[in-house]
Formats: C-alpha cells, structure tokens, sequence
C-alpha cells in the first residue's frame, strides 16, 4: 500500500497528491512517469511523475477528474492509500549540457513538464517558461515555474490573465528576441504540440515533446500509444514519451484521437444515441 501523505486541489479538477514510496522516489528521473491503482477491482492509470523528494521518499502526482477512473483517484484523502504504485517506467531525458531552454505547457502539460525545468535549472540552464490555459483559474504551477524560471509568461485563451491568445504567439516573440536558445520543450494538448513544433521547425530550434497523453497500459503491450517518430513506429510507454517534435507525426495521432471520443462520453455518463453508460462497479 502507497499512503497519500498530502493532497492538494490546484485548479477545479486538476489535484496534487504526494504518495509515500520510497523505492521509486529513490530512481525517478526527469520523464518518468509511474502505474497506479486504487484497488484490486480498479484501472491500472498511468501518470508522469510531476516532482520527486529523494529524502523523504515522496513522489509526486497530479490528476485531472475527467472520466470514471480520474475521478475515482481524485476523490481519495489524505491517509488514503493506493494498492499499486509501479514505477519509474518510461525513458528519462537528459538535462546536461543545455544553457538557455525554453519551456511551454498547455494545460495540465505543467505537471510532466516541471521535474524537466527543475533538472535543467540543476545543471545550470537558463529557462524561460510559458504557462498556457483556457482560463486563469486552468492555470497550473505558476509559483513553482516562477521560482525557478528567469522569465515565465502565462497565455489565457480567454485574456482573464497574461496574454489573450496562444502559447505560439508568445513563443515565436520569444524566439525572435533570443538567437540563443538549444532547446524547446512542450507538453500539452496535441494540437499545441504539433503548433509548437512546426514553429520551432523555422527557427531551426531542435524540439522536445513528451506524449504521455497517449499511453493507456504503460508496458508497451497493448500498442495504444504507438506514434510514427521519423517513419517509424515507436511506443510512448517504452520509447519515451518524449521524442523529437520534429519527427512526431502529429497528424496521424490527431486523426486516432479521434476514434475514441463517443467511447470517452460513454465512460463519463453522457448520452449517445438515447443510451447513458450503464456499467456498474460491483
């Protein structure tokens, strides 16, 4: 049993936990992510590790309440435990050797973004940061991107805070200003990373994109986060999640993200064709 030392609510359905597990605190590494399951009749989740404490043998995660399985992990307290906590899975990335990185999030991206930024800013490299939302209240780990950013921009898509428009607008003046850059990272919706990459891709500004959105069983087996990287077919789970941004074929995984969204409603209690979702947790 993973015990849940603290929770945390930091947007409306979006929570922070910090799960005690010390054997896989102790090997995280930026890019991880880790499997957890509340109970024995529960899905397995996977879920990028967001932060990491050494010390105190603490992971953690952040979760966004958007179907059965979310809501049921978000709806745990402090004292609660999960049954399953496997981790760390998935490729890390290295953060040596960098000196000025910027880094975008869109959304709940700032979560597998963050370990990333904080590794960088370890080795030295400067960062700048931008936090995108729909809307001021979406936006996630501002306090913590400030602390470690030399420069953090935030983007609404409604304007309710920083800049009315999208991460790419205040990307590309970034990039404009700054001939310095070695890196960009993004993590976000899909359409945003794909923006991002073809923005990047003028500049000549090699890119990072981490698709951890994709995976669904974490072990490579079931094929459902496979993704063309440069012509061929790599696993998200096992190969990354995160690739050259240059090479993702974004297109193909915007046309498969497609097929599942009736199956999506389902599971959340909506209404297709006059029938809601009936299954019951015995």
């Amino acid at each position: 049993m993973y015990k849940i030392i603290a929770k945390k609510e930091l947007a409306p359905k979006i929570v922070k936990f910090k799960v005690l597990a010390p054997k896989v605190a102790i090997k995280a590494k930026p890019g991880h992510f880790l499997i957890v399951r509340v109970d024995e009749q529960a899905e397995r989740i996977p879920l990028t590790i967001a932060d990491y404490n050494r010390k105190e043998g603490n992971v953690t995660i952040i979760v966004q309440e958007v179907g059965y399985s979310s809501k049921e992990i978000c709806a745990l307290e402090e004292g609660d435990s999960f049954l399953d906590l496997v981790g760390p899975l998935g490729e890390h990335i290295e953060t040596e050797n960098y000196n000025k990185v910027v880094c975008v999030a869109g959304g709940l991206g700032a979560a597998p973004l963050y370990p990333k930024a904080k590794s960088l800013v370890g080795e030295g490299t400067d960062i700048i940061s931008i936090l995108g939302a729909r809307t001021e209240e979406l936006v996630i780990l501002e306090d913590d991107f400030d602390e470690i950013s030399n420069q953090l921009y935030i983007s609404t898509d409604d304007g309710s805070k920083g800049h009315q428009g999208f991460v790419t607008d205040v990307l590309k003046d970034i990039l404009e200003d700054n001939d310095d850059i070695d890196l960009v990272i993004a993590i976000g919706p899909m359409i945003m990373m794909k923006f991002v990459s073809e923005l990047t891709k003028e500049y000549g500004v090699n890119t990072m994109v981490s698709l951890n959105s994709l995976m669904v069983d974490g072990t490579g087996m079931c094929g459902g986060c496979r993704v063309t990287v440069g012509g061929e077919t790599k696993f998200a789970c096992v190969d990354g999640p995160a690739f050259d941004g240059h090479l993702v074929d974004f297109d193909e995984q915007l046309r498969r993200q497609k097929f599942y969204n009736e199956h999506e409603k389902l599971a959340d209690g909506h209404s297709i064709g006059g029938e809601g979702c009936r299954v019951k947790r015995n």
